[in-house]
């Protein structure tokens, strides 16, 4: 059992301390992935992988943190937080610059396995993710954890506990249908 698997079980048997011990634990390696994820963001953003990580960890409940029931629904938290915080800011972006109005994106040119900076492209991924989520919640996971938090195929495997070749074949399906679902709206 590794180091953080200890620390939630020690939370879900109601040990207040536990929680303390989990942030320094996590902290870099969220960090990390937040800052692969923002890599690919526009210079000069106001949302930094270190605000985005700590807005991510109080969503989660700070120090008060939720009964886990293991580092894949953990990680799964905070794939979804980060994601709620970058369509929020995508969305207050498309408000104050563009006046609220939608445009045509072009799908030939959308590729989901990259993050992107382009408002309305997360802003279509993120509705497309909401309803693919309402048909298959374990691959919506995955996407959201590919995606949103940045891990590789391998480490999403590896969190989410499925063979690698369940991994290609969920992600090759989950983008598919994510593209087609995007082009129908």
């Amino acid at each position: 059992m590794n180091e953080v698997t200890r620390i939630l079980h020690a939370i879900q048997e109601g040990q207040t301390q536990a929680a303390a011990e989990l942030l320094p634990l996590v902290y870099e390696e969220l960090r990390r992935l937040a800052a692969a994820k923002m890599a690919r963001e526009n210079a000069g953003l106001t949302l930094q992988p270190t605000a985005l990580v700590h807005e991510a960890w109080l969503r989660l409940g700070g120090d008060e943190q939720p009964t886990w029931e293991n580092r894949a629904h953990f990680f799964g938290a905070a794939a979804e937080a980060m994601r709620r915080i970058l369509v929020e800011r995508a969305r207050r972006r498309l408000r104050q610059r563009h006046g609220g109005g939608q445009e045509r994106v072009d799908l030939d040119e959308v590729e989901i396995a990259a993050p992107t900076d382009d408002d309305e492209e997360l802003l279509a991924l993120h509705d497309a993710l909401d309803r693919f989520a309402a048909l298959d919640p374990e691959k919506a996971e995955f996407v959201k954890l590919r995606y949103f938090v940045g891990l590789s195929l391998e480490e999403t495997a590896s969190a989410l506990g499925v063979s690698m070749t369940t991994a290609k074949r969920w992600w090759h399906y989950a983008r598919s249908w994510l593209k087609v679902e995007m082009r129908r709206n």
